[in-house]
């Protein structure tokens, strides 16, 4: 059930899920925070592709946190390009991941990564 299920729309994510492990583990982290009800994750797809009931979606959203794998941001900047409104931003190299070519996720490094997102979305 959706901890945020009382307000207009839940908690966002939106997540690189780029070519690399931080792109994956970005993905992995916002996907089990959605299976476990602390908000949804949405398309970034759909988003830079200009689908209209997606992007409304989002700049309708109380709360939209992008993840980013990298320093490149491409979650960010997608976002930015379609005018959603980012109420928080993390990027996992910046909590020092390191990144690089191995596209299977450490369950560990996720759960680390989940706790992050959770901590910076309660943030004011």
């Amino acid at each position: 059930m959706d901890k945020n299920i009382c307000s207009a729309t839940p908690t966002l994510y939106f997540a690189c899920s780029g070519g690399s492990n931080v792109g994956q583990i970005a993905n992995d982290a916002c996907r089990e925070l959605t299976r476990e009800g602390e908000g949804k994750l949405f398309c970034l797809a759909g988003i830079g592709g200009h689908i209209s009931g997606i992007v409304e979606s989002a700049k309708t959203s109380s709360v939209v946190i992008a993840v980013d794998g990298c320093s490149i941001k491409c979650a960010q900047k997608v976002l930015e390009a379609a005018n959603v409104p980012i109420s928080k931003h993390i990027v996992l190299t910046d909590l020092g991941i390191e990144k690089n070519i191995n596209l299977f996720s450490d369950a560990m490094v996720v759960k680390n990564v989940k706790e992050k997102i959770i901590a910076l979305s309660k943030q004011g």
